[in-house]
């Protein structure tokens, strides 16, 4: 009797499920037959399918203003991009479509915003979030939009002293954001997050720098936990002294109008993947709600800026297992045709696990295996899913005349920020093709190639050698 690799997935997770099929014995990914695309263009490859971007925002959008309707809330809800999270042309052009601000965190950023401005993918009334540290050409960036006319940019105040040089460089009136400096987690190196004003500064110095202010209009309060939305009573915690943050600014300064609760919506990083968006989005709004409630205040508009949760499913991974090494008698190598240190930088830095699924051979015995990347580094591999578990993929065979194909999903999220996609990379191994998946108006799926194959021409021009 064979121990089948479907019979595995089958009796540990449900499957199929939302974005992954079977078609004989072959996956299916958001309805695209990957292996129509290995055989059209070859591994390894990135594939971006782009409804999925769209599908993510609505359904975020419509849980809040669901709870917000059922709840009676007053306040309104603004969906934001986090361009940080994938900066490409077809991931903004796909978020825009969908009635979504945008949220910037470098001075090269808002030249990205000029730039959608100029081809006419946004227009002056469009909201724009500025978050993180301001150097001072980020500073000078945001104020040379507001300047020009940008009507809705929201420069959020990461220190007591950017109130200042604002004010030398802006010469229009404008809302003004204040973020607050988050507590980390317990086990986390630092007590205090680096970003934003201590809690107890905050209402002193917008009181005596925002409250009779003629130019800057209190606007926003901004907190963002770094671990993310999560239920558990660290995040229900921070969120609450987030709200009362609010609360208290509002009793002093009436225009202010808005929570930021930032982002921090999870993806799906494996199978067994259990999440209540509509519980924790639910709860959320509910929160807010009954604080103002109680304090006798206003509540607030809502604003989130969710970016790995808007890009991030959207993305895969595809590569070859090229051989197979027994280097002892329990550890068997599956070596695949590009490094994943440097195509999947998070599994490497912060030990993220993805969702890895072969693409064929579903159908075939399987066993425990570690996965082995191209370069010289010792730390190139991959060996377990997200739960600690050992991996298992079906048995590699060197007579089978079709190749075993690997698939990594929903990795549409930083991997090409910061493994810098087409520059210089840990043994002069090459960025792989970047394929992108459309549906037309009639829903056939649409496939091309938007980046090929980085070659040595093009790494030998950037060390000067051409």
């Amino acid at each position: 009797m064979v121990n089948k690799y479907f019979d595995l997935i089958d009796q540990s997770y449900y499957f199929p499920q939302e974005g992954f099929d079977l078609e004989k014995d072959e996956l299916i990914f958001n309805g695209i037959p990957l292996m129509v695309l290995i055989e059209k263009y070859g591994t390894p490859f990135k594939l971006t399918f782009l409804p999925k971007i769209g599908d993510q925002i609505k359904k975020a959008k419509n849980l809040f203003n669901k709870s917000m309707k059922s709840l009676d809330y007053n306040g309104k809800y603004f969906y934001c991009y986090c361009t940080k999270c994938c900066h490409f042309s077809y991931v903004l052009k796909e978020v825009l479509q969908h009635d979504v601000h945008l949220e910037t965190s470098s001075a090269f950023d808002i030249d990205l915003i000029q730039n959608l401005y100029k081809n006419g993918q946004i227009n002056k009334d469009q909201i724009i979030v500025n978050n993180g540290f301001k150097p001072k050409q980020y500073l000078q960036n945001i104020a040379n939009l507001i300047n020009s006319g940008f009507k809705n940019v929201i420069p959020v105040v990461d220190n007591i002293f950017e109130l200042d040089r604002f004010d030398e460089l802006i010469h229009k009136k404008c809302k003004i954001g204040i973020r607050v400096a988050t507590e980390e987690e317990p086990t986390f190196e630092f007590y205090t997050s680096r970003l934003g004003i201590r809690s107890s500064e905050i209402v002193q110095f917008a009181k005596e720098k925002l409250k009779k202010n003629k130019k800057f209009e209190l606007y926003m309060v901004h907190f963002f936990v770094d671990t993310g939305i999560k239920d558990t009573a660290y995040y229900w915690g921070e969120l609450k002294k987030g709200i009362n943050t609010y609360i208290e600014l509002k009793r002093n300064i009436p225009s202010i109008k808005a929570i930021n609760i930032g982002g921090g919506l999870p993806i799906r990083n494996s199978l067994g993947f259990e999440y209540d968006y509509k519980y924790m989005i639910h709860q959320i709004v509910k929160m807010i709600k009954d604080s103002c409630e109680e304090a006798e205040v206003d509540e607030p508009d809502i604003f989130t800026e969710f970016g790995k949760y808007t890009v991030g499913e959207s993305g895969a991974t595809v590569f070859s297992v090229l051989e197979q090494k027994q280097q002892n008698d329990s550890e068997i190598w599956y070596m695949i045709d590009n490094s994943l240190m440097n195509t999947l930088p998070d599994s490497w830095g912060i030990a993220e696990r993805f969702i890895l699924l072969p693409i064929n051979k579903w159908h075939h015995d399987y066993c425990r295996i570690n996965i082995g990347g191209l370069s010289c580094d010792n730390s190139d591999y991959y060996n377990t899913e997200a739960q600690n578990q050992q991996l298992f993929l079906p048995k590699y065979n060197r007579e089978d005349k079709e190749n075993l194909y690997l698939g990594f999903f929903h990795t549409g999220a930083y991997q090409d920020a910061l493994s810098g996609y087409g520059g210089i990379k840990h043994c002069l191994l090459p960025s792989p093709k970047h394929i992108i998946v459309d549906r037309d108006d009639n829903g056939n799926l649409l496939d091309w190639v938007y980046s090929e194959e980085q070659t040595s021409k093009d790494m030998l021009k950037i060390l000067g050698y051409s």
